[in-house]
């Protein structure tokens, strides 16, 4: 059994896409996921600086699109992929596990991605609130630090590292406990908080306006709520709402594939973050990222081995 993993925010780059469009195929598909999106995702994705691609409303539905390019190219690469295997995505990634599993086509993500982004880019704009990462020290300490600076804790990714969000006033409070130190996110905001509700109730409608889901997901997805293996697709688009105000548990993800009998971890584009997490939580899983077309072949004649 293998894991297929989808980036979340922050793992855009300029140019993301552009090894991904020498396939025609992959031109045609862009320009389908753009009409969804409201967005010129070829263009953003080639041609546009970090800036623009920082901007929440358009960095989400590009990572997504993204991830799902890639795996299509491995799908398409001519080796027959195993028939069962596992996804999981950090925070908005979980659009993309979820379309990987069969409950959202490609243009519905990208176009709920696309309400979710813009949604949570308005949200950040109503007030000053960012995010933090506090990377080691005692995970209780930690907290506590947390907590004692008015702020909330918005990921635990696991290998030491957790994300507190708030008032920038209140980040600005945050005082580190003894082998700890902190790294500030480049982000519009606070994500995964209340400070988010508003996008919450957007993509919640967003969802409500969906046709009839299969009986069941082709695939579990592995719940960044809380780990657990979900199938049912009424369940799993719940969690995709819930998640925009609730903390991303990534570690919980990885403690339910150490249960799981996973020979490989693999990572698709823009792929690089998950695999460091897994490679410090998980150290014996075999890992490998999508990062072009011959990246991802290769990673298909290995889950098909």
């Amino acid at each position: 059994m293998f894991a297929v993993l989808c980036p979340g925010q922050g793992s855009q780059t300029p140019g993301l896409l552009s090894p991904w469009l020498t396939d025609p195929a992959a031109h045609h598909r862009l320009t389908e996921w753009s009409a969804a999106a409201g967005l010129n995702l070829i263009e953003l994705g080639t041609r546009a600086d970090s800036a623009t691609i920082r901007d929440t409303a358009v960095a989400q539905p590009l990572i997504v699109a993204t991830s799902l390019l890639s795996f299509q190219t491995a799908a398409d690469a001519g080796h027959r992929l195993p028939p069962s295997f596992v996804t999981a995505g950090h925070s908005v990634g979980e659009f993309a596990a979820a379309t990987i599993a069969g409950v959202l086509s490609p243009s519905e993500a990208i176009r709920l991605v696309a309400i979710r982004g813009r949604a949570m880019a308005e949200c950040a704009a109503n007030a000053p609130t960012g995010m933090v990462a506090v990377i080691g020290g005692d995970p209780e300490a930690v907290e506590g630090a947390v907590q004692a600076a008015g702020l909330v804790v918005a990921n635990v990714n696991g290998a030491g590292q957790v994300v507190a969000a708030g008032l920038e006033s209140d980040i600005a409070r945050l005082r580190p406990p003894p082998s700890a130190r902190l790294r500030r996110l480049d982000v519009a905001g606070a994500f995964h908080t209340s400070y988010m509700a508003t996008a919450r109730d957007r993509l919640a409608r967003a969802v409500a306006s969906l046709p009839p889901r299969p009986a069941s997901a082709a695939l579990p997805v592995l719940s960044c709520l809380d780990g657990l293996a979900i199938t049912d697709p009424a369940t799993l688009l719940d969690r995709l709402v819930q998640q925009v105000v609730a903390p991303v548990r990534w570690d919980l993800v990885m403690r339910t594939m150490s249960l799981l009998p996973l020979t490989l971890a693999a990572e698709l584009a823009p792929a690089g973050v998950l695999t460091g997490l897994v490679r410090r939580e998980l150290p014996d899983l075999p890992r490998v990222k999508l990062t072009d077309p011959a990246s991802a072949v290769d990673a298909a004649r290995q889950v098909s081995a």
